[in-house]
């Protein structure tokens, strides 16, 4: 019992802590999860998760696999379908025909697979990864619509793949080539019509009891998932594999109704689903054997070349024809197309049943299957940020301010920042302050903060803060509420509230508003009737000769600096709790009035 209860909690803990670790590298977190998954699995046998699982486990990785498909479609919004739509039906299509024919080649002849474990393992691996991808996308944060095509067919092309891999492995074992082609079509109507199909109606049946408040808020996540368990086990029990199918229909349903708010469950899906990722690549990857790791050699660095230089460009190629696209985008899309957890729980689960139907070489997938995710998440994974920056697609570590509200003070900081060379958007209602901005020669975009069509339209590619400055403090705590899902908690920042005083607490609680700027007591009010109508903005380079302590001995009283950018060009708001501390190299970007602060530079030159 001791050493159950030590594998399981190892398997949270060195999850959690794979995730974190990849967060401050900066890397694909499935790499350093199946990295811990072998060393803990077959290079030092501490964690066996056959054993210490049984026959749960891969019930286990199936539900697991559902709520991770279920929160990938809780991210996907019909009206990208658009501007994308038909390249994403494209890659369902020619696309997934492209991808599996190439596979199917390859397997038999690079790796002697026969033809029928072959067929099962392209239609395995025509899948991406959306829990490689989703966390790439976040990342890179993509400009136009590469990021949107990349998403849709990360989460949909999943229970595709699955469907395919079941109704291959019903038309193995149907025997002729007519009853294999009876069945395929058999099963597809089936998957479609009983996938989608409850996937549609538990959609419809769960929005009933919300929308009549029949269900407390603090029952709607367990309800939620106990339906997502019970739509999924369904659709699989009447249909295998349709269950994928069903939990996606069901959370791109709930993602794109206008009845209830579902935020609270995208966060709880989006927690949950994180950890349970975390979870499955350390078991799946434990379950290897060092034989399963030598078994790998030249063929298979040879398929996995052909998935990557042929099999992937060919479908994006004949996906996007006509599309529009950019060739910088489609570029980009040939060279993204990481497996991930799906393909490894299929073809785990795929391997027992071909290996009792009479296949012996079917325990070579799965080493195959992993060998293939780990190098596509390599690749990929640490190519596609210097890519997307190369191809002029995304800023890997955007440092643009979204200024929430053109008031005066906001225009001055607008302008100091674009005079820096750092991005700065100006967001308002107030169509004076827009059209003042515009004269400026700043970028605005004219419409309230809290607005779908706001967010819809943005392009944030290169925007990585938000200070909301508005002169009303529920706006500002909203904006950053609102924006926190795009920025993190770390990047949105708002003006301190005009109520707080020294020694009271603040009105608006920890979670309910931004990181506070600047300093106590400098609220809207405060800045507004110290400025005037008219300040004006200035950046400061500091030095060793003239570092922050000097700057603040000399422009404290007629100076507020509000943001600092370092040397390696990254814009850190100053905050109330925990300050940047300005070093030498730094730029200090601050506000005045203008009469004071286009005196002249009093800072001693730099000496030789």
């Amino acid at each position: 019992m001791h050493n159950s209860l030590l594998q399981l909690a190892c398997i949270i803990v060195l999850g959690v802590v794979a995730q974190w670790s990849a967060w401050r590298l900066r890397v694909p977190s499935i790499l350093l999860l199946l990295g811990l998954g072998i060393i803990a699995g077959p290079l030092t046998g501490f964690l066996q998760p056959d054993r210490l699982l049984g026959q749960l486990l891969l019930p286990v990785v199936s539900l697991s696999v559902a709520v991770i498909l279920f929160e990938g479609g809780l991210s996907l919004k019909l009206r990208e379908l658009r501007t994308v739509g038909g390249v994403v039906l494209r890659l369902m299509t020619v696309g997934v025909l492209a991808t599996g024919t190439i596979t199917i080649l390859s397997a038999h002849y690079l790796l002697a697979l026969p033809w029928p474990l072959a067929a099962v393992l392209g239609a395995i691996l025509v899948v991406t990864g959306p829990t490689v991808i989703g966390p790439l996308l976040r990342h890179l944060r993509l400009g136009g619509q590469a990021g949107s095509i990349l998403k849709w067919e990360g989460i949909a092309i999943d229970p595709i793949g699955a469907m395919l891999a079941v109704l291959i492995f019903a038309a193995v074992r149907a025997g002729g080539v007519s009853e294999a082609a009876g069945a395929l079509l058999k099963g597809f109507l089936l998957t479609a019509l009983i996938g989608g199909g409850l996937g549609a109606g538990a959609t419809l049946a769960f929005l009933i009891p919300l929308r009549r408040y029949w269900v407390p808020d603090s029952l709607q996540n367990p309800v939620a998932l106990a339906a997502l368990f019970a739509v999924f086990t369904l659709a699989n029990l009447l249909q295998p594999e349709a269950g994928l199918l069903a939990v996606t229909v069901m959370g791109i349903g709930l993602a794109n109704q206008k009845h209830v708010t579902i935020k609270h469950l995208v966060e709880f899906k989006e927690n949950l689903s994180l950890l349970l990722v975390s979870c499955l690549f350390l078991i799946l990857a434990a379950r290897l054997r060092i034989a399963d790791l030598r078994g790998v050699g030249l063929r298979s660095v040879a398929f996995l070349a052909v998935l990557i230089l042929v099999a992937r460009p060919a479908a994006v190629f004949v996906s996007t024809v006509r599309s529009g696209l950019s060739w910088r985008e489609r570029l980009f899309l040939s060279a993204m197309a990481p497996r991930g957890i799906v393909a490894a729980s299929v073809v785990s689960v795929f391997a027992l049943e071909l290996n009792a139907a009479g296949f012996p070489q079917a325990d070579r997938m799965v080493p195959i299957t992993f060998f293939v995710i780990i190098g596509t998440v390599l690749l990929y994974g640490l190519s596609a940020a210097p890519l997307a920056k190369l191809l002029k697609l995304a800023e890997p570590n955007p440092q643009g301010v979204l200024l929430v509200g053109a008031n005066p003070l906001a225009r001055a900081m607008a302008q100091t920042l674009q005079s820096d060379g750092i991005p700065a958007l100006l967001v308002d209602s107030d169509w004076a302050n827009i059209s003042a901005a515009r004269q400026a020669g700043l970028q605005t975009f004219f419409g309230s903060i809290l607005a779908e069509h706001t967010i819809n339209q943005i392009d944030f590619g290169n925007l990585g803060h938000l200070l909301a400055l508005t002169e009303n403090d529920e706006v500002n705590s909203l904006a950053c509420l609102r924006f926190i899902e795009i920025f993190g908690r770390r990047g949105v920042f708002q003006l301190p509230f005009a109520q707080s005083v020294q020694g009271r607490r603040e009105a608006v609680s920890l979670d309910q508003r931004g990181r506070l700027l600047f300093g106590d007591g400098l609220t809207y009010l405060h800045l507004a009737e110290r400025f005037g109508d008219d300040p004006i903005g200035r950046a400061t380079h500091l030095t060793k000769e003239f570092d922050f302590d000097e700057f603040t001995k000399l422009h404290g009283d007629e100076l507020v600096p509000m943001l600092v950018v370092n040397q390696a060009g990254e814009v850190i708001p100053l905050t109330i709790v925990d300050p940047p501390k300005p070093q030498p190299g730094d730029t200090v970007i601050s506000v005045g009035v203008a009469a004071k602060a286009i005196a002249p530079r009093c800072e001693p030159e730099p000496t030789s």
